[in-house]
């Protein structure tokens, strides 16, 4: 590979991950407005953009989708979250689906 073409590799991902990011800022600005079918295609969006890149999706960012059927979450609105057992459980209201994060212990 050429240097020129790991320059451009490197300016591709630094691209992709400010628009993952951005992506993830108007999803969340959509979603609490109430316009929960176009915050779900910012996420989808989001999430191609990371796999055609091979960009992770930021720390953060991960926690506010559900796993299994790409939406938004938004607590109260899109998802259900509960403390059991020492873990977080978000409960998605779409697919009827949870997953589980552990809680710190400081």
């Amino acid at each position: 590979m050429t240097k020129r073409a790991i320059i451009d590799k490197k300016n591709q991902k630094t691209i992709a991950s400010k628009r993952i990011k951005q992506l993830f800022k108007l999803a969340e600005k959509n979603a609490l407005s109430n316009k929960l079918n176009l915050s779900d295609r910012y996420v989808d969006l989001a999430r191609k953009i990371s796999m055609r890149y091979l960009v992770p999706i930021p720390k953060e960012s991960k926690r506010c989708f559900c796993k299994h059927c790409y939406q938004y979450m938004l607590p109260n609105v899109t998802c259900r979250v509960r403390i059991h057992g020492g873990k977080l459980v978000f409960y998605c209201n779409k697919c009827k689906k949870f997953s589980r994060m552990p809680l710190r212990n400081k």
